[in-house]
């Protein structure tokens, strides 16, 4: 108790402080640091006000111990005892919550989000199962009221998409969906099966945080930069002038094309910004990996070739098997209903945050 109640205090003196920082004409001038110093006193500020409710509580716990030491009176001896019962009951449930709340907040979350599909096995099968994931998240972002950019797609031989990346606009996005790198596995009757067997495919996903440039400073001198025609979709006019953008960085390796925007200034606007969130992911991996091999984290793995979810169309479920949570709502899934999962998710990793905590 007392040690949450030190953390509290350090982190209001931090919050005073913060507080100060804000008004101070020098601190305002510089943009940078004015705009970080106002999202840290954001953060804190829910934090200062569970701070004094538990000070509070603490402080009349305290005083009413004191009076039932020395208090004569059976009446008021006997509301003390009332008040003491009271509070001790509302002690854990407050404490529960600012563990929750002291739980180290990841930097990325509330950053944008590059999504990227690809099929993997499965051949047209997984070309079409990358199309409906498509389509559940462009039916949840919808219901999230987040906006999304397709940057580049192609398409698969038969139907549905060989892979499609999108830039995903919006608040706390990449909290929301950094869950959802992996592998996506399906099992069903594809469309092309005569007999009627079901089939295992299976698709990759990755939800990079969107990097901006004070986050990752990209030297375009590493950055070879080559024009081509746009394909796939997108008429006659956008085929006639080399208007797609492929980058690659020598140093990595790593490509990006971007070719669905009909100017190769945005092309180019766009692919250098998934290449720098690409290398920002890779530097993010190699740290959380570190980590990771100090204490195993269950829920986001940072490992893309995991297989972390499976879609069951015989039996109408989905299991995500990270946290062995299976539902039988497939369909509303399909449709954008992936709220409950990616809660559940979300809950799992933090009970493993607090219990990283406390060991």
């Amino acid at each position: 108790m007392s040690d949450l109640l030190s953390k509290l205090e350090a982190i209001h003196i931090r919050f005073v402080e913060v507080g100060k920082m804000i008004t101070d004409p020098e601190i305002i001038s510089n943009m940078d640091r004015f705009v970080k110093l106002n999202k840290e006193y954001r953060d804190l500020e829910s934090l200062d006000e569970v701070y004094k409710s538990f000070k509070n509580l603490l402080d009349n716990l305290k005083s009413a111990k004191e009076l039932l030491e020395v208090e004569t009176d059976p009446e008021m001896r006997e509301m003390a005892k009332m008040e003491i019962d009271e509070m001790e009951q509302k002690r854990p449930e407050m404490e529960e919550e600012i563990k929750m709340m002291l739980i180290p907040k990841d930097p990325e979350d509330d950053k944008n989000a590059i999504l990227e599909l690809r099929a993997g096995t499965g051949g047209d099968e997984a070309c079409i199962f990358v199309e409906d994931i498509f389509r559940m998240y462009a039916m949840f972002f919808k219901e999230m009221g987040w906006q999304y950019d397709i940057l580049n797609s192609s398409e698969g031989t038969v139907k549905g998409l060989k892979e499609i990346s999108m830039e995903v606009t919006g608040a706390g996005i990449y909290g929301m969906l950094k869950f959802e790198s992996g592998v996506h596995r399906v099992q069903r009757v594809p469309e092309t099966e005569s007999q009627g067997r079901v089939h295992t495919s299976a698709i990759t996903v990755a939800v990079l945080p969107e990097a901006e440039e004070v986050d990752f400073e990209l030297d375009m001198n590493d950055v070879r930069k080559d024009t081509f025609r746009a394909s796939g979709a997108g008429g006659q006019h956008i085929n006639k002038t080399e208007s797609a953008i492929r980058l690659t960085h020598i140093p990595t390796g790593v490509v990006v094309e971007c070719q669905d925007g009909r100017s190769q200034h945005k092309n180019l606007e766009k692919a250098i910004s998934v290449l720098r969130s690409r290398l920002y992911q890779a530097e993010l991996d190699r740290i959380h990996n570190e980590r990771a091999a100090q204490r195993k984290t269950l829920v986001s793995t940072g490992d893309r070739s995991a297989k972390i979810r499976t879609y069951n169309y015989p039996q109408g479920r989905i299991t995500d098997h990270r946290i062995n949570k299976t539902m039988y709502n497939l369909s509303s899934f399909m449709n954008g209903d992936i709220q409950e999962m990616i809660d559940s998710l979300k809950m799992a990793e933090n009970a493993e945050k607090l219990k990283g905590q406390e060991v």
